[in-house]
């Protein structure tokens, strides 16, 4: 259950990485690198997704991270 556990906190921190540098509110950001700068500042539900994406990734990898530092999965 921890490997599990250690797994997804992994993934979902390189997923959180990736998702925090295509934000871009004030400037093109990483995403200017490929030309995709135009695809979230034009759109704003796909910027309200983004948004949304992150959050919830950002609160798996929070509950990983408790469930590993206080030892609740054996």
């Amino acid at each position: 259950m921890v490997t599990f556990i250690w797994a997804v906190q992994i993934l979902s921190a390189l997923l959180l990485i990736i998702l925090i540098l295509l934000h871009s509110p004030k400037g093109d950001g990483i995403a200017g690198i490929g030309g995709a700068s135009h695809i979230f500042s034009s759109q704003k539900s796909a910027e309200k997704g983004l948004n949304k994406l992150t959050g919830i990734v950002a609160a798996v990898f929070i509950v990983c991270t408790f469930l590993l530092g206080y030892g609740i999965v054996k």
